[in-house]
């Protein structure tokens, strides 16, 4: 999926526009029957959803509408996306918390218990294994989701030191919730819909928040927090109840809220300036460089004690040689891997995500660029199939993001 999900979605629609459905069904159909399947597969299909390979499971990539269109009516109404193929799981333990800590930016301990925050899960050398969202469900108790393409290396990552924590006498367990499923509910309409299914008053639950509730009769661990820019909810609830809640948010939104794919959520979270892992995260590039310093608690700056702290802090103090920022640019969109180069000619970094914005009607993109060359207005040539073409530098989020926060 190193291309983009939106440049394979846009492929998948106009082959089936072509009528040329069987090319469709070879190219990303195949193996169909060595993926894994969420438990809304069967609800996905029946309301049209257009299934491909991601990450080992089959997942939508868009439904009826188009990915532009989706993406459209996910800021204007909502949308529900079924991300069950992340993997969430629990720490338990009263060492959950130093535990974690070394193997994160975050400053867990500071955390309100029912609060969260993005961070980075680091290595030896500062590189990102992977991004998570990590909740402080209680001072025993952590709650996290990671991306389904690490899953197995950051499973194997966890277990690897977990084993040597507990050898020295640390108490913290584990639990992996493969029994549960995960539905990311996002727009203005996500609360008010919400909000028909559970007693709980959700206008006093702010962005990064966590409760465990009923929602539509069934305890569901709720997270304030999304991929899309948009205010939203991501819901675990256990597996054997997803489709019924997905129904039930679908018709309590008479039809403003869509099923949609992950050609949308990947136009959505480009427009937010959102990272994608191994896109715009990878093994080689720090938070600091990927421009995540703001996730690096200020306790965790001044201790350090995570993985690759040395090489972080460093960067925090020298600056970081490589930068991750924003463009606009004229021509084609910009694709993974695009050379950026300077008004001179001189190569200067390289696109890591890009496509065209539904939203501003423009070509957007991510990458990296050397520092000094990072900031906002400064022109450079993006070369796309051997031709260069005009960008600019700019500041991230290309479309205004709107959390629910306290006023």
């Amino acid at each position: 999926m190193r291309g983009g999900l939106w440049q394979l979605g846009q492929s998948i629609t106009r082959r089936l526009a072509q009528g040329d459905k069987k090319a469709v069904a070879r190219r990303y159909f195949a193996s169909d029957a060595e993926l894994k399947k969420t438990v809304v597969y069967d609800f996905h299909v029946a309301n049209g959803g257009k299934m491909v390979p991601f990450a080992g499971w089959s997942m939508p990539i868009q439904y009826k509408d188009s990915i532009m269109d989706s993406t459209l009516n996910c800021r204007e109404n909502g949308s529900l996306f079924d991300v069950s193929h992340m993997c969430g799981l629990s720490l338990k333990g009263k060492d959950s918390v130093p535990f974690l800590e070394k193997l994160v930016i975050a400053d867990v301990a500071g955390l309100a218990p029912g609060t969260g925050s993005l961070t980075v899960f680091t290595n030896e050398k500062g590189g990102a294994i992977d991004d998570s969202v990590i909740t402080k469900v209680k001072d025993d108790h952590i709650y996290l989701v990671v991306n389904a393409g690490c899953r197995d290396k950051d499973l194997a990552h966890i277990e690897e030191h977990m084993k040597a924590f507990k050898a020295k006498g640390g108490d913290v367990s584990w639990h992996i919730h493969d029994e549960r499923s995960l539905l990311a509910l996002q727009g203005p309409l996500a609360a008010p819909v919400l909000q028909h299914l559970t007693k709980a008053d959700l206008s006093k639950m702010y962005f990064g928040g966590f409760q465990v509730l009923d929602i539509n009769g069934v305890q569901c661990f709720l997270t304030r927090t999304g991929y899309t820019g948009e205010d939203g909810f991501e819901i675990s609830i256990p597996s054997e109840s997803a489709v019924d809640l997905a129904k039930a948010i679908l018709e309590k939104s008479e039809g403003k809220i869509r099923l949609t794919g992950l050609g949308a959520r990947d136009s959505l979270r480009l427009e937010a300036g959102l990272c994608l892992y191994g896109n715009d995260l990878e093994q080689h590039i720090t938070p600091i460089e990927a421009g995540l310093t703001w996730a690096i608690g200020k306790r965790r700056r001044a201790e350090g004690g995570f993985l690759g702290a040395d090489v972080i802090l460093k960067q925090l103090e020298e600056g970081p040689k490589i930068r991750r920022v924003g463009f606009f640019s004229s021509g084609p969109p910009p694709r993974s891997h695009s050379e950026i180069q300077d008004e001179g000619g001189n190569n200067i970094g390289e696109v890591t995500s890009g496509g065209f914005s539904p939203c501003l009607k423009k070509n957007i993109a991510i990458g990296y660029v050397k520092s000094g060359l990072h900031k906002a207005g400064t022109k450079v040539k993006i070369i796309i199939r051997g031709k260069s073409n005009e960008g600019v530098v700019t500041k991230m989020p290309f479309v205004p993001t709107k959390y629910y926060k306290p006023s």
